[in-house]
């Protein structure tokens, strides 16, 4: 279990100094972000961006530090990102509609926020000079079946060739991609958390596989790209998987399990590498490294890093394994078993 909880990132990026300007700010995410910033590093300036009020009141009341700022703005509007990334130095692009049920019923929104952003994003980000942006992606958006898998796998490809337009402003754009974040907002964990109490857990699929990560793993895998990337990298960790049986019989064993089907847009199994994507995958001790398919940013370049073999696939059914034990023993060291 240790290698799976261990830290991707031995010491970070030099972020002494620096304005941040973080996306979707006040989630999950943003929140373990914002505070590692302002707990680690000695950033000049933290900008929590985030359309929802009420977030930035809770969130504001829990971290009253001098060096943050709280701007309520939308993604979707791109004036408002131009006058809020005024000065800043470094974005980390997390916002995002991720909900994938929702995303099938609401698409317009989805694509309005995932992919029509991201151009805002990139856009903004260009003509403030901006010197590097790191987005969130997902496995999801490899080999995708659903929208929100489309949406992020567009996200990453407007990403991606972003590079190709910073010219002489040298922003660089670099991507990380990893699985579910254990106890993020929405995730199965806490849902099965509090089915627990009634004596019955749904589960959509037992032999249904998911990539699992902790969501200080999460930041570690941001803090790496920030350090390291070189413009056009999608960064994945190697990360572990289990089923969704072993996950519900972890958190309650005893409780009844009642089967209700795959939802609408699931998969059976996801994928954080494709066979196609392996020619360009350089391997570390715990991490791959996705380069682009563009001159500029070939991984040849990079140090260090093996070749992973052509027909190269990470996926869910396929990697690291966690038995109910070793599922347990993840959720109790999170801080969600005891």
């Amino acid at each position: 279990m240790a290698a799976n909880l261990a830290s991707l990132i031995d010491q970070g990026p030099d972020l002494s100094g620096k304005v941040i300007f973080v996306t979707g700010g006040t989630g999950s995410f943003g929140r373990a972000f914002v505070s590692r910033l302002l707990a680690e590093y000695d950033p000049a300036r933290v900008i929590v961006f985030s359309r929802d009020e009420q977030k930035h009141y809770a969130m504001q009341a829990e971290m009253d530090d001098p060096r943050l700022r709280y701007f309520v703005g939308d993604i979707r509007d791109r004036d408002r990102l131009m006058r809020a990334l005024i000065g800043v130095d470094i974005v980390v692009h997390a916002a995002a509609m991720k909900h994938v049920p929702l995303a099938e019923y609401n698409p317009t929104e989805a694509i309005r926020t995932n992919i029509d952003g991201a151009v805002n994003i990139i856009d903004a980000c260009l003509d403030r000079g901006v010197k590097q942006v790191v987005a969130l992606s997902t496995d999801k958006a490899v080999s995708p079946v659903n929208l929100y898998g489309a949406t992020k796998l567009c996200m990453e490809k407007l990403f991606v060739a972003a590079n190709a337009y910073s010219g002489a402003v040298g922003t660089r754009f670099d991507l990380v991609r990893y699985g579910n974040v254990v106890g993020s907002k929405g995730s199965v964990v806490p849902i099965f958390l509090r089915q627990k109490d009634a004596g019955e857990l749904t589960l959509t699929e037992p032999q249904m596989t998911r990539f699992w990560i902790g969501m200080d793993q999460a930041v570690d895998l941001v803090l790496l790209a920030l350090r390291d990337g070189s413009g056009g990298e999608v960064y994945v960790p190697k990360i572990p998987a289990c089923t969704v049986a072993q996950l519900a019989d972890a958190v309650a064993p005893d409780a009844k399990k009642k089967v209700v089907g795959i939802r609408p847009g699931e998969k059976m199994h996801e994928v954080l590498i494709t066979p196609d994507e392996a020619r360009h995958v350089l391997e570390y001790d715990r991490v791959y490294v996705i380069g682009s398919d563009y001159r500029w940013a070939s991984t040849e370049r990079r140090p260090g890093g093996k070749p992973v073999a052509n027909d190269f696939l990470f996926s869910s059914d396929i990697a690291t394994q966690l038995n109910v034990e070793e599922v347990r023993s993840f959720l109790v060291h999170l801080g969600f078993l005891s």
